[in-house]
């Protein structure tokens, strides 16, 4: 079949149609419409290598292969924007001659999603300097402690920070619960100093550093509180330099209530070590109404004749231990009030004091209740008395389960006293009443004492019962101040376990007539 110069007309213009047809389909494929998946990009890639073009060598890039990105060139997404690869920049095909080739897209880049962000730490430390506190040993810390406190207080475990070398002025102040976190920490490595300017105590506090009602609260460090008691003390010490007449003139207008200088209530798992307080002016450290108390590690120091500043005192409290610790002071080295039960005390060094004390117990014809105490492994250098057990007349309750074992005196007037007619005045009314005194044990009391070895000053109404002495060796030392007495006892019944030195042949063997040594009104 022949075809007319029409026929063949037709066909050229047909397949340029075609030919055209196709470099648009090429184009269509680069762009945004164009759709193909990441395994069917990949295969098409990894068949063979084409040729190079002639675009190539007009760029001066010689016989470098299609699948060598050019360092000056980057992929451009169908955007427009540059596309971010990992690892380098992924192939494109070539175009014949030089003109718009097809492109074939990169595969998109799957990224794992970003791992979640973790939470923020929480500061769990709370540095009072932080908080405006300046350390001089002059300005007014309190407000910086406070807002201290008040931060650690939301954060359980948190610590509060009493950097060393630093001391701090801070008034009287409160670290209370209930509604703060437990197991909070009071890390204390400087110096606390009480304020000395009456007005901030106004007409007199019973505390200076208060903590109450927390859980797993807790003072350690190697800081110190010195509660500056010397501003309140009524002795004058004629040697003493700084004993002028603008201190006595200032000590005049100190309230007559003075402070215990740290003091715990209401609170459980309590723990305080490692701290030194001195010169409280009254007591130096009391737990009311704990329950968990651990002291240890701590030093306790006052002078000699610093009125009422006794070591350790614990009123309303169980299950307290007390040990290696050093104290001395004006007072009771340790003092056991009512309502304690399940008290260890052992490894103390007490002295100079008056001695670690159960009582006095029922002033003012209260009712007083100890039980389950031992005190054991302790030194006494000087003190008033040993360990003593004493009530006031008019009083009820009990004192029961009392042990004092490994007790070393040295040149104490009485290491041991139980006297049931305890009186600070020059004279007290006699009353019958009395808190009884029921299964005393002393066991291995020891060492050198200055007036009197023993003394059992017991109630007609309720004898003491169920004292028993074992290995009780005491040496007389003569001191020209004291006069040395023997052996003291009144209604003291109980048990001669082995001889003592010297005899304390008072003692009288057995129960009280009639066995019935407490009434109702002792039963607790």
């Amino acid at each position: 079949m022949r075809l007319g110069l029409k026929g063949l007309t037709f066909l050229l213009l047909l397949f340029l149609l075609v030919l055209c047809s196709s470099i648009r389909l090429c184009d269509a494929r680069g762009g945004k419409h164009w759709r193909r998946s990441r395994a069917t990009s990949t295969s098409m890639l990894r068949k063979g290598k084409p040729k190079s073009s002639s675009s190539h060598k007009q760029n001066g890039k010689g016989n470098q292969s299609p699948y060598q990105p050019s360092p000056s060139t980057s992929p451009v997404s169908p955007s427009g924007s540059p596309v971010q690869r990992k690892g380098g920049q992924g192939p494109t095909m070539p175009t014949p001659g030089g003109g718009s080739g097809c492109t074939v897209p990169p595969p998109p880049l799957l990224r794992p999603p970003p791992p979640p962000s973790p939470p923020a730490a929480q500061d769990t430390v709370f540095n009072v300097v932080d908080f405006g506190a300046k350390g001089d040993g002059v300005t007014d810390d309190t407000q910086a402690f406070e807002a201290a406190w008040a931060a650690a207080c939301k954060v359980e475990a948190s610590t509060v920070l009493v950097p060393s070398e630093l001391e701090f002025v801070v008034g009287p102040i409160s670290f209370s619960g209930p509604y703060c976190k437990p197991n909070i920490l009071f890390q204390l490595d400087g110096t606390i100093l009480a304020q000395t300017s009456a007005r901030v105590w106004g007409s007199g506090l019973l505390q200076w550093l208060e903590f109450t009602k927390l859980t797993g609260i807790a003072i350690q460090g190697s800081g110190v509180i010195n509660g500056r008691g010397q501003e309140w003390w009524t002795y004058s010490d004629p040697n003493d330099d700084d004993d002028n007449d603008a201190f006595r003139v200032e000590l005049d207008k100190m309230p007559q209530i003075k402070p215990t200088a740290l003091r715990f209530y209401g609170s459980s798992n309590v723990t305080v070590t490692g701290i030194t307080i001195v010169n409280s002016s009254q007591c130096h450290l009391k737990f009311d109404s704990c329950q968990g108390v651990m002291v240890h590690d701590l030093t306790i120091s006052s002078p000699e004749n610093s009125p009422n500043t006794d070591g350790i005192h614990l009123q309303n409290s169980r299950e307290v231990n007390i040990h290696h610790t050093n104290m001395a002071c004006g007072d009771d080295c340790v003092s056991i009030q009512t309502g304690c039960s399940d008290i260890n005390i052992h490894n103390v060094n007490c002295g100079p004091g008056h001695g670690i004390s159960i009582g006095g117990l029922g002033r003012y014809n209260t009712k007083a209740c100890v039980s389950n105490v031992t005190v054991r492994d302790v030194n006494m250098y000087k003190t008033m008395n040993g360990v003593r057990i004493k009530t006031w007349q008019g009083g009820s309750g009990l004192v029961q389960g009392i042990r004092f074992s490994n007790i070393l005196v040295s040149e104490v007037q009485t290491p041991i006293i139980i006297d049931q007619f305890y009186c600070d005045k020059t004279t007290c009314r006699n009353q019958t009443s009395a808190v009884a005194v029921s299964g005393v044990q002393y066991e291995n009391i020891r060492g050198t004492f200055t007036i009197k070895p023993a003394h059992f000053a017991c109630s007609d109404n309720s004898p003491c019962s169920d004292i028993t002495l074992t290995g009780i060796q005491l040496k007389p030392m003569t001191v020209p101040q004291y006069h040395l007495y023997n052996p003291f006892c009144w209604q003291a019944f109980g048990m001669l376990y082995t001889p003592t030195v010297p005899p304390i042949s008072c003692l009288q063997i057995g129960k009280p007539a009639g066995n019935s040594v407490l009434s109702d009104g002792d039963l607790c």
